[in-house]
């Protein structure tokens, strides 16, 4: 039974993928209105119409369900899964209605832009340390140092003493290690970044700071989340940073990691989802979940964001599209809507935090108005 589940949530996460493609190619085949998106011309009041996002592929899964139960309700949703820097500098222009982004906006990204900015935390996914090694199943422990030793190329064979410590009485081959990671700018890279640099500090000394876009010292780039899935299913000896439902459609194998309590921990939605309890959550819930405190957190677990703009008519987006965009975010923050992301394999947000981005979904205006 479990394997049909998971066959067939892979199949809907390959259709979801498709229609971002596609909802994509639609989106840039039009000009963008003068000072507005590229949706504005075609959104209507009332939350019909069309909008437009772009960003994070970590969260492209959901963003497509959503929008695919929403087609329905006469609003079509294009998300551009171009990856979560790219996403944020398009919102900055506000040639899209949208960002999905894993990591929040740093302060300098927000000036940057055309107004203030709401960021709705909208759910979470384990991002896994995948790999493809002939004959090991799923289980290989590592910890933060022994990965980024990895990532940084001082490990480079998969029987090494650093990881065979980790793995008694488990049979490693002496297969080379191909470091696989992404090439655009991701929230996913932030993320796993962020979890390397925190056990290992010769990682910041070689690739810098934590973020979207780091200089790897070793391997092989592949863009989005997707494409690190297809070079790590090509690669014998390869492993990378996926998420969740990528490594399930893809059928890797995948390592459980040490996290901050000293267990290892498999990535599980039950663990992803620990990872969003005992957080501390500021008052514009920009969270993080890496590094959970809580002792049954998968520890390389992110949360992603879909972040507005707090007035979308002052930054030149019609309020048709707006009115469209607050439906996108009422229906994703909806028991319904956070539905969708168990099924998909995320985790949603835990009761506490859903209220908080509920009620900052009230806040949104058109022109200084509240927005319908």
């Amino acid at each position: 039974m479990r394997k049909r589940q998971i066959t067939a949530t892979a199949v809907a996460i390959g259709a979801a993928l498709l229609v971002a493609a596609c909802g994509s190619s639609n989106s840039s085949s039009s000009a963008p209105a003068p000072g507005g998106s590229s949706s504005s011309s075609s959104s209507s009041s009332g939350g019909s119409g069309t909008i437009s996002g772009a960003g994070s592929t970590f969260a492209a899964p959901i963003y497509m369900q959503w929008g695919s139960t929403l087609k329905g309700q006469g609003l079509t949703v294009n998300f551009n899964a171009v990856g979560s820097g790219a996403g944020v500098a398009q919102l900055q222009s506000a040639t899209v209605d949208f960002a999905g982004s894993d990591p929040a906006m740093k302060p300098d990204e927000v000036k940057a832009a055309k107004g203030p900015v709401a960021q709705f935390p909208i759910g979470f996914g384990a991002i896994t340390v995948s790999y493809n090694l002939s004959g090991v199943k799923s289980g290989i422990k590592l910890d933060g140092k022994t990965l980024s030793d990895i990532f940084l190329g001082k490990v480079k064979k998969w029987n090494d003493p650093e990881i065979a410590a980790l793995n008694s009485g488990m049979s490693l081959p002496s297969t080379a290690i191909t470091v696989v990671h992404r090439s655009d700018s991701s929230g996913t890279t932030k993320a796993f970044t962020t979890f390397l640099s925190a056990y290992n500090p010769a990682w910041t000394a070689a690739a810098g700071m934590p973020d979207k876009i780091v200089k790897w010292p070793v391997g092989t780039g592949a863009k989005g989340n997707s494409g690190v899935a297809a070079a790590i299913k090509q690669t014998a000896g390869g492993i990378g940073y996926v998420e969740q439902a990528y490594a399930l459609q893809n059928g890797f194998t995948y390592a459980s990691v040490k996290n901050s309590s000293g267990k290892f921990i498999a990535p599980t939605l039950a663990a992803a989802s620990a990872a969003a309890e005992g957080i501390k959550v500021p008052p514009d819930l920009t969270i993080s979940t890496i590094n959970s405190p809580n002792p049954t957190a998968y520890p390389i677990t992110s949360q992603t964001f879909v972040i507005v703009y707090k007035d979308m008519c002052k930054a030149g987006i019609a309020q048709g599209a707006a009115s469209g965009v607050k439906k996108f975010l009422d229906y994703g923050l909806s028991s319904a809507g956070q539905g969708v992301e168990k099924q998909l394999f995320y985790a949603p947000l835990p009761a506490s935090l859903l209220s908080k981005a509920q009620a900052q979904l009230k806040t949104l205006t058109c022109n200084g108005s509240p927005l319908q």
